[in-house]
């Protein structure tokens, strides 16, 4: 098993985790180190970009 096999992938077409790279690179977000990351990528990116956003607002006043 590499290393890829042993991380989790969240797949956004139907909405499942799965470990090792079994989605396709175009519909799946990760890698995780955990199933529990993976189960939560959406609410993680939704939460990186709100800072990322916020960075910008800082960086541009």
């Amino acid at each position: 098993m590499t290393d890829d096999d042993k991380l989790w992938y969240y797949d956004l077409e139907n909405g499942t985790v799965a470990q090792g790279k079994q989605t396709s690179t175009f519909t799946r977000m990760g890698p995780y180190p955990d199933r529990e990351s993976a189960e939560h990528a959406l609410q993680i990116a939704a939460e990186r970009t709100k800072e990322a956003d916020r960075v910008d607002e800082e960086w541009n006043e």
